[in-house]
């Protein structure tokens, strides 16, 4: 009984999700590679690297990219290390600045809205308005985590020998096409269950809050931390220099707060009436440290986020979240393993869904054959 109830939920559930499961696994296929694939594509991304004291600080960025492009309000400049470009980003633009971290030469204006925008917009929302894409993505996401448990247990088998481990594990490539699809489905589905099992539960931690809250209490929670008293900014008190500002916070978290891939640093700009400045360190493999720094003392204000080789599983979880989910957590070798994971998941609801049809298409044919022998 228990077996038909299972039965019975991954099939309907397999047709329920299917189309948004393609859609997310193939351009999620599509995502892992975008920063490697514009690295090779493009002659903007890559300078030739020079000593650490030979960049220029966000101040003569600005200034380099505020008179190429006067129109526009400047963002952030994101530095990414001595061998590559500054990308400088705009306000209410759907372009990026690209330049020279050395000469403030720029090296190219290039529109946001390209062919991975595209994918991402698909990714995150399935090109719908947010608010409902994200919605369908999110609980599309929970049923194939549905799937692959109910998956699991239809693939498990009920007695362990030689020709079970045979069905369970190898792929019949000489039998019927039919044969074969059940096994690309069957087999290929567990070998990538671990990595999709992954990507499901960062995908649901980014998607709901309760999901996140539920990780956080599972995790053993956040350590405690004594809160300190901020100290409110007189209102008479002028606020200091913007650009000094952006180039003094470069300066300290490069030289103070910067553990991992020193010289890669996001520093926003302050508007007129920032109290606080955004900066972001420790940029690598998808793991970023976020820093907030009080805009007259240059102290970190708010939380205050330590080195991740410094935190508790918490927070080691919810700050590699990213990072688990696109497969940027080890580099080169967890990209591959993440594509051809992403690859069979595209692929488990149309062999499914072939499956399906193949029985369906068999059990109206029965009663046919059943009536011409009785007649």
């Amino acid at each position: 009984m228990l077996s038909k109830i299972n039965a019975w939920l991954h099939l309907w559930l397999g047709l329920a999700a299917g189309i948004p499961v393609v859609i997310l696994s193939i351009t999620g296929c599509v995502l892992v590679f975008e920063h490697d694939i514009k690295a090779l594509t493009t002659n903007y991304i890559w300078v030739e690297a020079q000593k650490s004291e030979n960049q220029l600080p966000p101040s003569a960025i600005y200034k380099a990219v505020q008179a190429a492009i006067p129109d526009k309000e400047i963002a952030s400049s994101w530095y990414y290390g001595l061998d590559k470009s500054v990308k400088v980003s705009l306000d209410q633009s759907d372009s990026v600045v690209y330049v020279n971290p050395y000469t403030a030469e720029i090296l190219a204006v290039v529109n946001h809205e390209n062919f991975f925008h595209f994918m991402d917009e698909g990714h995150r929302h399935l090109w719908m308005p947010n608010k409902i894409g994200r919605q369908i993505v999110g609980w599309s996401t929970f049923i194939f985590f549905s799937l692959l448990i109910t998956g699991l247990i239809l693939w498990w088998p009920k007695k362990w020998n030689k020709r079970s481990r045979e069905q369970s594990f190898t792929i019949k490539w000489k039998a019927r096409f039919k044969r074969i699809n059940y096994d690309l489905h069957n087999v290929l589905g567990f070998y990538a269950l671990t990595i999709a099992l992954v990507m499901c539960l960062t995908g649901l931690i980014m998607s709901f809050p309760w999901m996140r809250k539920s990780v956080v209490w599972l995790s053993g929670g956040y350590p405690n931390k004594t809160e300190k008293v901020e100290k409110e900014i007189p209102q008479d008190q002028p606020l200091n220099e913007a650009l000094f500002v952006a180039d003094q916070i470069w300066y300290k978290v490069r030289h103070e707060y910067a553990r991992h891939n020193k010289e890669a640093v996001i520093v926003h700009y302050p508007e007129a009436d920032d109290k606080t400045v955004y900066a972001c360190t420790d940029m690598e493999n998808g793991i970023w440290r976020d820093l907030t720094f009080d805009r007259n003392t240059l102290e970190l204000t708010g939380r205050k986020q330590g080195a991740i080789d410094d935190a508790n599983p918490t927070e080691w979880l919810m700050r590699a979240n990213y990072a688990l989910h696109t497969g940027f957590i080890g580099g080169m070798t967890t990209k591959i393993i993440y594509f051809l994971a992403s690859l069979i998941c595209a692929s488990l609801p149309i062999t499914g869904f072939y499956i399906w049809w193949g029985k369906k298409k068999k059990s109206t044919k029965k009663p046919k054959l059943a009536r011409s022998i009785t007649s």
